[in-house]
């Protein structure tokens, strides 16, 4: 959401995506009023933007889908081309969570997280470069969660599929630089999403020099910029945007 909303400010048409049968099975839950409170909001954020003297976003399209479906990433990127005619901007923040040491891995667990967060990131980067038509600002933004800074023994099925990202960066950056698409990576530290509860908050918090988790407003204001011209000379980066955070005390 906070991803959208920056973007919708910077003029962009939205395209999103959902799978709330995945939140639904989380500890935290799928959003308040679901797909459509969060499509109402974003709707009036773009429409603001449009009202103001700035850069003007027209359009939200949205479509449910579930990247456990090899289908899913190029059917997102068809009906976005369909919608808006060209992408020109991917961000790949979608997750699936997993939570399991090393005696609760299933292949199946397994599977599944690197089915939707290491598969659908590079067959949605793949359909996001076959509709590029090389003009100027393409941009994709994957998100990983700092699995390369420090254990993450408790959710080893998500450590992995989303450390692979980290490592895939470079590669993929170095094979779209012909293209005019640049590739980062995000690793936005602990955000609090209200998915822990106040002792973990709290206990958390004080890992922080600024005393508080990050924001999804933090990540979104660096994804917002690598999405701009001023990022135009920045690829094949992994940017730990994490406020500090002393993970080992």
């Amino acid at each position: 959401m906070a991803v959208a909303r920056r973007l919708a400010g910077l003029g962009a048409d939205l395209f999103v995506t959902s799978w709330t049968a995945h939140d639904r099975e989380q500890p935290w839950g799928a959003d308040p009023g679901g797909m459509d409170a969060v499509l109402a909001e974003l709707a009036t954020a773009a429409a603001s933007s449009a009202g103001s003297a700035g850069p003007v976003a027209r359009r939200v399209e949205h479509l449910a889908a579930d990247f456990l479906d090899p289908d899913a990433p190029a059917q997102v990127m068809g009906a976005a081309v369909e919608a808006f005619g060209h992408v020109d901007v991917l961000v790949c923040n979608h997750a699936r969570s997993s939570a399991g040491g090393l005696g609760e891995l299933t292949a199946a667990e397994l599977d599944a997280s690197f089915a939707v967060n290491t598969r659908a990131v590079l067959l949605l980067v793949q359909a996001f470069a076959a509709q590029h038509d090389g003009r100027p600002g393409g941009r994709a933004v994957l998100f990983t969660s700092g699995q390369h800074l420090g254990p993450m023994p408790g959710e080893l099925a998500y450590a992995t599929s989303k450390g692979a990202l980290v490592e895939i960066t470079a590669s993929l950056a170095d094979t779209l630089a012909d293209r005019g698409i640049t590739v980062n990576t995000v690793n936005p530290g602990p955000t609090d999403t209200a998915y822990v509860d106040q002792a973990m908050r709290q206990r958390v918090a004080g890992m922080f020099p600024a005393g508080r988790w990050g924001t999804p407003d933090d990540a979104a204001r660096l994804v917002a910029w690598l999405c701009s011209d001023d990022a135009a000379w920045v690829t094949g980066q992994v940017i730990n945007s994490e406020g500090g955070f002393r993970r080992f005390r």
